[in-house]
């Protein structure tokens, strides 16, 4: 009879373990969906902040491009104006040159 009663003491503090076994597993369960859920946030928010610094250094860089731009456009526009006849004779060479290299027509 002490068996039998052992076993079901066993037998009973067993299924509690297992019980508080799971109980545990459902607890990791939820911390570690938690933390993978802050991280993936956490890494969005960072990349969401890497592309907005990219994208503002990229229209800065195309501000300065397009002054630089104008600027020298501004400049050819004046060079030209002061020397028309180079203009024209730069351009004509520049037309034969590239005439010459494409092979015209036959």
């Amino acid at each position: 009879m002490t068996d039998t009663k052992s076993l079901e003491d066993a037998s009973k503090d067993f299924a509690a373990d297992l019980s508080a076994l799971r109980d545990d597993i459902s607890k990791l369960t939820a911390s570690v969906a938690k933390l993978v859920k802050a991280e993936a946030s956490a890494t969005t928010d960072s990349v969401y902040g890497a592309m907005d610094a990219a994208r503002q250094k990229l229209s800065d860089h195309a501000s300065d491009a397009k002054e630089k731009i104008s600027g020298a456009s501004s400049d050819l526009e004046a060079v030209i104006e002061r020397n028309p006849l180079m203009a024209v004779l730069i351009a004509l060479g520049a037309g034969l040159v590239v005439g010459l290299l494409t092979g015209g027509r036959k």
